[in-house]
């Protein structure tokens, strides 16, 4: 939704390296079983000491991240890492995520289930200490009893979980009976008890988020989909059921039921299976590229300490793709294992090039953005002592990762194209091509830049620029047509407002090399008057305005132009992305007038409810064409009114009521604006331009991956793909043609 001014909106087969198939995965069906803050002040009177769970619930932001959407789904992710990490240890083969009436999350594994002994440090059950006490777990053990590999290393999962709940409860199946603890916002409502025999083996996890700690709870099935096919993926062999019960009328029986898959019929839910890992993967995330080589490179190795699998396949496309992965946790800015992973990727094909050759244009050898192009890479280590670079766990650390990684990706690799000749010449070659347009686009940008600074035109000459030399309180429109460009120059704060016109539509940059993107008037106009370069020379801080502000009219016209500047600002300018400096403006889409009175409104249910209120039927005033000679003029002209008629305006007046016998008119008028150009320069600074009045979208990346691939689903050179997505999304779609 938008809001005002500056907040933000939220807006086959495997192989291995030599083509055999990966390696060992546990068996689906396994049941293999063994056991396993502080606050300081100045004086002492000023220190507070939270005990148990109280530190969560006074800061959650710092174990989930936010009390906002993220940190809730947060929730699902922490509890089903705790089964996920059974999986990897090879105790779990099937795991469960319902989501139920009333907000509720059920998570289900047929893992060990969690110790009911009494622990000998707390004196009480270990399922107790797990679930109410922080860093507490089996994850820190060092006898080899808890966990090898774990992706939750700070213990605090489970407990975190249940304090932020309002309600939650463990069965846990184990040792022949079914064992069973509830909880109130983290408080143990009685002690663990043995309620009945039980054969199964596993942990039912149910808890109800808490209304006092998160403002809204609302679960998102697609960010759920989503991140657990993602986790299914990495852990071969393990099935993984998520099940929708949320409007679900039926009687749910949770005291008798294990899986409820296995109770429940006819709802929505979705399935993962993946034999092959990575592989699989690697095969997903190109499913609508068009592949340079057959075969997809696999590997799994142990190397020492470290478990290294990577994935990858050269694709037709300009961009890379390389996603990272530490004991089953998304790295996304990468780290030591992605490091060395490129090092011996750009020294391998070297190498390879060297004694095969590959032309004149290799003799000076490729580059790491060479080797890169087109690449698509997962890259996956796990192992038992881990190290990310803060709590994010966004970067892996560990300097072991990096050694393993490079000795195990280098060597099978090698192999690899030794072994497929073909699928090599074909990487070869994709590598020369990238090498070329390398070289051709670095003189182009030097050709560009050099003219920008030595040729006297710094700036574009359609730019009109603004008089401060401030970027934080400088904006610059970036409009479409000249019509529309003009009014905004002539509405526009010249203090601290830009305004740029573009011609019509700028090129699709999805496929373009930078050669091709820099000859383009357009686009070279607009990195100029950014101010930050591109490619390797880019620097975001000379920025020269801190909101870029795309205004395009609100047609699908205009919808193709803001997704044309979307696609140039993610792939070359994702910086300004990421510190949130690119904005939406959002026009209105109508204006009402009634009387002296003007009313704006953004949104069809705006203009409706209004008009509601006021008791008006716009369906009352529209009047059948008349007959030749007839008197009626329901209609009034607009000159009538002594205003002149605008495009898409509506002049209505037939609404009459009877004051002292006579019939008085009631006018109302209706303009639907097309575009920024019908508006004049007035009703642009007052609806679009002023900060004081307008509403901005920010433009923000909630998911990177899926955006990446709407990208190359929309705007890549696959036409198959997007006319299924056209044809499946069609009844969406609300055009105004």
């Amino acid at each position: 939704m938008a809001k005002k001014d500056d907040k933000k909106t939220k807006s086959a087969k495997g192989r291995s390296a030599s083509g055999g198939k990966p390696g060992g995965s546990p068996s689906a069906g396994s049941n293999r079983l063994t056991t396993s803050p502080l606050r300081t002040s100045y004086s002492a009177e000023a220190i507070t000491v939270l005990e148990g769970l109280e530190p969560v619930r006074k800061r959650p932001g710092m174990y989930i991240g936010s009390t906002g959407v993220e940190g809730l789904h947060h929730l699902i992710w922490e509890i089903f890492d705790n089964s996920r990490d059974e999986a990897m240890g090879g105790f779990c083969s099937r795991i469960e995520v319902a989501l139920l009436p009333s907000n509720r999350v059920r998570i289900v594994d047929n893992g060990r289930g969690i110790p009911v002994d009494i622990h000998k440090a707390t004196k009480v059950s270990a399922l107790e200490t797990v679930m109410t006490t922080l860093h507490a777990g089996g994850k820190f053990g060092g006898d080899g009893s808890g966990y090898k590999v774990s992706g939750g290393l700070h213990g605090v999962g489970a407990s975190v979980v249940n304090a932020l709940s309002q309600y939650a409860k463990v069965n846990v199946h184990r040792d022949g009976g079914e064992h069973a603890q509830e909880y109130v916002r983290g408080k143990q409502k009685a002690k663990v008890k043995k309620i009945a025999a039980s054969k199964l083996h596993g942990t039912v996890v149910l808890f109800d988020p808490d209304p006092e700690i998160f403002s809204e709870i609302k679960w998102n099935w697609n960010t759920i989909v989503n991140h657990l096919r993602q986790q299914a993926y990495l852990v071969k062999g393990v099935e993984v059921n998520i099940l929708d019960l949320r409007e679900y009328a039926g009687k749910i029986d949770l005291d008798r039921a294990f899986y409820l898959k296995d109770e429940i019929r006819n709802v929505p839910s979705t399935s993962f299976f993946f034999e092959e890992g990575l592989y699989s993967l690697v095969k997903f995330y190109n499913k609508f590229q068009t592949p340079i080589h057959r075969e997809i490179f696999y590997v799994e190795k142990q190397e020492g300490k470290v478990n290294v699998e990577i994935a990858l396949q050269y694709i037709d496309d300009i961009a890379s793709r390389e996603i990272a992965f530490a004991n089953n946790t998304h790295n996304s800015e990468g780290g030591m294992h992605v490091t060395g992973f490129r090092t011996a990727l750009t020294r391998t094909l070297n190498d390879y090039v060297k004694k095969n050759g590959a032309g004149k244009e290799a003799e000076d050898g490729f580059t790491g953005d060479d080797v890169r192009e087109g690449l698509t890479a997962v890259i996956s280590v796990k192992m038992s002592e881990i190290q990310f670079e803060g709590q994010t766990k966004a970067k892996l650390g560990s300097v072991e990762a990096r050694g393993a990684t490079e000795a195990v990706f280098g060597t099978a690799f090698a192999t690899f194209l030794e072994e497929h000749p073909d699928d090599a010449k074909a990487i070869i070659q994709k590598v020369v091509l990238a090498l070329k347009a390398r070289k051709a686009a670095k003189a182009a940008k030097d050709s560009v830049l050099r003219k920008g600074a030595l040729g006297g035109m710094t700036l574009p000459g359609k730019l009109a620029d603004c008089q401060s030399r401030s970027a934080e309180e400088s904006e610059i429109f970036i409009v479409e047509g000249d019509s529309a460009g003009g009014t905004a120059k002539t509405g526009r704060d010249r203090k601290t407002q830009a305004v740029l016109p573009l011609r019509g539509k700028i090129l699709n940059i999805e496929r373009a090399r930078l050669d091709k993107m820099l000859a383009s008037e357009q686009i070279r106009n607009l990195v100029v008057a950014m101010g930050t370069a591109i490619g390797d020379v880019f620097d975001i801080t000379k920025l020269r305005y801190h909101k870029i502000i795309i205004a395009t009219d609100a047609d699908v016209d205009g919808a193709h132009i803001r997704t044309l500047l979307l696609t140039l600002l993610y792939r070359h300018f994702r910086p300004l992305l990421d510190a949130g400096h690119i904005y939406i403006a959002q026009p209105p889409l109508y204006k009402v007038k009634k009387g002296k009175e003007t009313h704006y409104f953004y949104l069809e249910q705006e203009k409706n409810a209004f008009l509601a209120k006021e008791k008006i039927n716009p369906a009352e005033f529209e009047t059948p064409e008349a007959e030749e000679g007839s008197e009626s003029a329901a209609e009034e002209p607009a000159e009538a009114a002594g205003e002149e008629a605008g495009p898409g305006d509506i002049r209505l007046s037939s609404v009459e009521a009877l004051a002292g016998g006579k019939k008085k008119p009631s006018k109302l008028h209706i303009q639907r604006y097309k575009g920024l150009g019908e508006m004049n320069a007035e009703e642009l600074w007052e609806t679009t331009m002023d900060p004081a009045h307008r509403v901005l979208k920010q433009v923000t990346i909630d998911d990177a991956q899926a955006a990446d691939k709407t990208f190359d689903l929309l705007m890549g050179s696959e036409v198959g793909p997007r006319k299924s997505f056209i044809t499946s999304n069609a009844k969406l779609a609300n055009l105004d043609v």
